[in-house]
């Protein structure tokens, strides 16, 4: 089936799954993480290159507060209006489109003459990743369908993992010649050489909405959660959110505050420091034992991590921002992977892409409203009382939520099985 046929949302009977390349289910499983890591990579690259940028553009701390946010605001709409659309159009079709936009706004970043070329770029990468979150959340799991946990698991790494890849990436092709500009040639180089593959691939026909509805099938819905799956919903949903603010936090203004604290000229070393709080989420997902029931500590280890880095930044303290950052990223992969999972495996089958789209739509707030307050708020009274009272919102936020986690296990547990 052809990718056309796919956006076409043409009946599996009027399809034919002849010709193509019918790639295996591993080559087909690293085909979908390839998609989403190189789009979260993507929209990291230029975290080491603010300050190159801020130089360049003459941009302050809102102006890059500005540009990161467009690309978190642009992937809330996408998430709202076209998070369900892989249900219909296919897995494989909605993660082209994801990758020949993000292409395009890409491209458009690297050249930007100034800010709102850079916004726009951002907003385009932004609409990639919507279209691509769900979609391949969901095609995981169809591919794994015995493995939901490891399905799950990866979904979560790629995103973490790509995200923390990004600005060490991007601080390395750096330090080739025009250092605004080739990071992204490379990373579009890279897109093509999986778009490729993608568009070749034999992919199973969407599903097929009722006849004459097929465009409805494609508008906004209003999700209509299930009872018993809300209260998980909202436990990943606040967890995602409250992470997300602490790391765009870290890719958005750490690494300028951080050249200008530490004297620091090496980018490469300053998106290793921005992406030390990824990198330890992506090893804990990937290697710790997340269960509902860790979710209330780790919260509170997130919290207090958040503290630690604040306080080092406060204390000029180089070793104290690592271990805050490292501890903040752990504690964050064990919390958001244990409410992820829970919700994940409470809400019905035919909810799946819509409902972790909507998941996403919290979390990634979480980038936006607080990261952009955050700049403004550092414009007028500094980034070292910004971080100090970011770090104490957080540390109360985290202690609330779980609590709030905590209870409500606990009287699950007390309550009789039906």
């Amino acid at each position: 089936m052809t990718v056309i046929g796919e956006l076409r949302m043409r009946a599996a009977s009027d399809l034919s799954l002849r010709g193509g390349w019918d790639a295996s289910l591993r080559t087909r499983v690293v085909l979908t993480g390839a998609v989403m890591a190189l789009l979260f990579i993507g929209v990291n690259i230029a975290t080491p290159l603010y300050p190159l940028l801020q130089e360049k553009l003459a941009l302050g701390p809102f102006g890059v507060t500005v540009a990161f946010t467009a690309y978190v605001m642009s992937l809330i709409v996408g998430l709202v209006c076209y998070g369900h659309w892989s249900d219909h159009i296919g897995r494989r079709a909605a993660l082209v489109i994801a990758v020949v936009v993000g292409l395009i706004g890409g491209l458009i970043f690297a050249f930007a003459p100034g800010l709102w070329a850079l916004v726009l770029g951002r907003a385009l990468q932004g609409a990639a990743v919507a279209a691509a979150t769900g979609a391949s959340s969901a095609a995981l799991r169809e591919l794994l369908p015995r493995h939901q946990d490891w399905a799950g698991r990866f979904t979560l790494l790629l995103n973490a993992g790509g995200v923390a890849a990004g600005p060490i990436i991007g601080g390395a092709l750096s330090l080739l010649p025009n250092p605004t500009v080739t990071p992204f040639v490379i990373h579009s180089a890279a897109l093509i050489a999986v778009l490729l593959p993608l568009w070749l691939l034999r992919a199973r026909p969407a599903l097929d909405p009722a006849p004459g509805r097929a465009r409805q099938a494609l508008r906004p819905r209003r999700l209509h959660l299930a009872r018993e799956a809300a209260g998980q919903f909202w436990i990943a949903a606040l967890t995602g959110l409250l992470s997300f603010a602490v790391f765009g936090l870290v890719l958005s203004l750490a690494p300028g505050y951080y050249a200008d604290l530490f004297g620091i000229d090496s980018r490469v070393l300053l998106g290793t420091l921005a992406a030390l709080a990824l990198m330890a989420s992506a090893v804990s997902q990937l290697l710790g034992r997340a269960t509902p029931a860790t979710v209330a500590p780790a919260l509170i280890a997130m919290g207090l991590g958040v503290g630690v880095l604040a306080l080092g930044a406060h204390l000029t303290s180089l070793h104290l921002v690592i271990a805050g950052s490292l501890l903040a990223g752990a504690a964050q992969g064990l919390a958001f992977r244990g409410a992820f999972n829970d919700a994940a495996s409470a809400i019905p089958t035919e909810q799946h892409a819509q409902v972790i789209s909507l998941i996403y739509v919290v979390t990634y707030a979480g980038s936006a409203i607080p990261v952009l307050g955050l700049g403004a708020f550092a414009n007028q009274f500094g980034l070292d009382l910004a971080f100090i009272v970011f770090a104490g919102a957080v540390l109360v936020c985290c202690t609330v939520l779980a609590a709030y986690a905590w209870l409500r296990r606990r009287r699950a547990a007390s309550s009789p099985a039906p």
